[in-house]
């Protein structure tokens, strides 16, 4: 006679069963279980730093297939370097190179590019969260806390979170599927309007439909590779075409969370949360105010603007401006730029786009956060505020250590290429905050990069693609409630 609960009865006692699950211990899973249960724990536990885990393993992955001589138009295979820099370049949709990436790749080595600058584009901790959506088959409240974190790490911060965010916890399904529909429909649209373009350039139909997916790609990705000889030569006085990519780069750098945001709500601006305005506001700006200043220092430069007519001015000082902020593309040569021009041209880059986006730099909102901190301690106030909103002051830390990241993966950086390279400290200085901010403008000086050299780069740019985001994820979800407050005293600044 058998018992209901596995024990088998007979002559007034009870034999139990040996079973592990009965018992209390875990049945045997196969090593694939095992691999996807210590992924879900690291997932769990540390999302930041599953996020680098996996942007290093995409790193590592299109290194090995960008080192196989399938991937060159020559009969050798890639070196090391260069194979490690292009891979970190295309998952970080950076833009940078060393090589021509027009004619050094195969039809098997650009189709990889092409499909590693949309997976790199999706963004750090959404790819995380689709991954692991992959692995668990659900969208758990981690995974979740995961996908917000890539629209603002605060939703990592283990308490409430004051301030309205730009998507809720509930609604990051909606923005998973954001992210795959706004790429797949911005890019292919932006391709087809580009057809005509390359069909004017003389290119055969073939050849005209690659190069506009491959640019309308690299656009919207804010990476700036050129799929032709000669880039964008062919197209110095096509408008239409350059306008197309100033507009794919524009959208693809404020960000998933505000195109969600605009999507559900473009008629009613009210609504919009404070990271929407914020990031718009602060885009618009400086895109403005980056043409004034191009226009203004190169209107007279001879190498640059200065063999153009008024409208061109005008128009390419709105394209550099744009660019600048992580698109990458160049119809004129950064290297001839006055010295003021790569200055602003610096900044610009290392500012970026928006949050959550496939721009990098530290993000517009960080440095609105940073100016209305200024100018509420200018005013006296106890905090911060922004459109009828106030901002709590833990959104300022986490800006201030970005911010100091940032320059202290620029300053280390800069300081060894100075040291191997012995470059002019401009173009040094152009170059690496380039990387930093993943924006792919250079003044050549990556392309004659030693050995050394392009390492140091590709760790500044995978610093600057991955650090920012993550450190911020980090900090948020390292504070704790403090039950006691230390004596307080004020040291002397500034």
């Amino acid at each position: 006679m058998t018992h209901a609960f596995g024990g088998v009865v007979g002559r007034g006692r009870v034999t139990r069963v040996s079973s592990p699950a009965l018992r209390g211990r875990p049945e045997s899973k196969t090593w694939l279980g095992r691999i996807r249960d210590a992924i879900d724990h690291l997932a769990r536990h540390s999302p930041s730093r599953f996020a680098i885990l996996i942007f290093a393993g995409l790193v590592l992955v299109f290194t090995l297939l960008f080192s196989l001589p399938i991937a060159r138009a020559g009969d050798t295979a890639t070196p090391l370097h260069d194979a490690l820099f292009t891979a970190v370049s295309v998952i970080c949709v950076t833009g940078l190179a060393t090589v021509d990436m027009a004619t050094y790749w195969s039809p098997f080595g650009n189709a990889l590019v092409f499909i590693g600058v949309n997976i790199g584009g999706v963004g750090v901790l959404t790819l995380a969260t689709t991954l692991g959506l992959v692995i668990s088959r659900r969208l758990g409240l981690r995974a979740k806390l995961m996908a917000a974190s890539d629209t603002n790490p605060s939703r990592l911060h283990a308490g409430p979170v004051s301030e309205r965010q730009a998507v809720r916890l509930g609604e990051v399904g909606g923005l998973l599927a954001t992210v795959a529909i706004s790429a797949l429909v911005i890019e292919g649209a932006i391709a087809l309007l580009l057809l005509p373009s390359m069909f004017a350039a003389g290119y055969d139909p073939l050849h005209s439909i690659w190069y506009a997916f491959y640019y309308s790609a690299m656009a919207f990705t804010n990476t700036g590779f050129n799929p032709n000889p000669g880039g964008l030569d062919p197209f110095q006085h096509d408008y239409w075409m350059q306008s197309l990519l100033l507009a794919g780069v524009f959208l693809g750098s404020l960000g998933f969370p505000v195109i969600f945001a605009l999507a559900r709500g473009w008629r009613h601006p009210h609504r919009w949360s404070v990271h929407v305005k914020l990031t718009l506001t602060t885009t618009i700006i400086l895109f403005f105010l980056g043409a004034l200043v191009f226009l203004v220092l190169e209107y007279n430069n001879p190498e640059t603007y200065g063999k153009l007519d008024a409208g061109g001015t005008v128009f390419q000082s709105f394209f550099i401006s744009g660019m600048t902020r992580s698109g990458g593309f160049a119809t004129i040569d950064m290297h001839a730029l006055n010295g003021s021009s790569q200055l602003v041209a610096s900044m610009l880059m290392f500012v970026g786009g928006g949050s959550a986006s496939t721009a990098g730099g530290i993000k517009v909102t960080t440095l609105a956060v940073l100016f209305l901190a200024a100018f509420a301690e200018a005013r006296g106030q106890q905090s911060m505020e922004a459109f009828g909103r106030r901002i709590p002051r833990d959104i300022l830390r986490l800006s201030v250590s970005v911010v100091l990241w940032g320059a202290t993966i620029v300053a280390v950086a800069s300081v060894l290429i100075l040291q191997i390279t012995k470059a002019p400290f401009e173009n040094v200085l152009f170059d690496v905050i380039s990387a930093f901010a993943t924006c792919g403008l250079s003044t050549g000086l990556t392309a004659s990069l030693p050995p050394e050299g392009v390492y140091i780069m590709s760790a500044t740019m995978f610093m600057g693609r991955v650090g920012t985001v993550t450190l911020a994820a980090a900090l948020a979800a390292s504070q704790r409630r403090q039950l006691f407050k230390r004596p307080e005293e004020r040291p002397i600044v500034g």
